[in-house]
């Protein structure tokens, strides 16, 4: 999908989606919990004012660092959250199919994707980040392990900035539920704190789960 045709782009998408006729490959980050998981995480994360942004810098978050052979992060997402994806000799993916989940849309340009960091680096920042070595950071914000990093629509990702849940969800509310559990999977990982309005949301979207 071009970006001339992002304004229709979601509807079709969810009218394709209803009568079968696109069958998109779901972003999957590794190591999603359960719903039991995500409530016990929710549980044990700790509950505080966000810290200030004093001494903020995305530059302090190295990345997209090298991950495989020629990929790196950014590179390593593309591919694993794609479908058929095709890259060239440095990893850059050259064609394929990308569905973002945050909005249903689904584009086969790598320009048009994201990867969204699902907390945000600058709420790290705020959340306990600020005190963490550069490497710790590096890791953070590089981590395929957990469920940190996925491909989304671009202008859909810089339109959550660096918001947590009280403020900002994906549009498609039936992602709402997948969401919460890898924001808190990342944040009780990382030792990282919740204000109280993120953490009654997260509650909220744990709510929608099924299961």
């Amino acid at each position: 999908m071009s970006k001339v045709n992002r304004i229709i782009g979601v509807p079709v998408a969810a009218l394709a989606l209803t009568f079968g006729s696109v069958s998109p490959a779901l972003a999957t980050p590794d190591n999603i919990p359960t719903l039991t998981e995500a409530r016990t995480h929710l549980a044990a994360l700790t509950v505080r004012a966000e810290g200030s942004m004093t001494g903020y810098s995305r530059d302090k978050f190295p990345h997209w660092i090298a991950k495989e052979r020629t990929c790196n992060t950014r590179e390593y997402v593309l591919k694993r959250d794609g479908t058929n994806v095709v890259t060239d000799t440095s990893c850059a993916a050259t064609s394929g199919r990308w569905f973002s989940p945050y909005d249903g849309a689904t584009w086969t340009a790598a320009s048009d994707v994201d990867i969204d960091h699902i907390v945000a680096l600058a709420e790290a920042w705020r959340s306990g980040a600020s005190s963490w070595t550069q490497s710790r950071r590096q890791s953070f914000a590089n981590d395929t392990t957990r469920p940190q990093l996925i491909a989304v629509t671009d202008n859909v990702n810089q339109a959550k900035g660096d918001q947590d849940p009280s403020t900002w969800q994906p549009p498609l509310q039936s992602y709402r539920c997948t969401y919460a559990k890898m924001w808190v999977r990342t944040k009780d990982y990382y030792d990282l704190t919740v204000q109280q309005s993120e953490k009654d949301a997260l509650t909220t979207m744990l709510g929608t789960c099924n299961g």
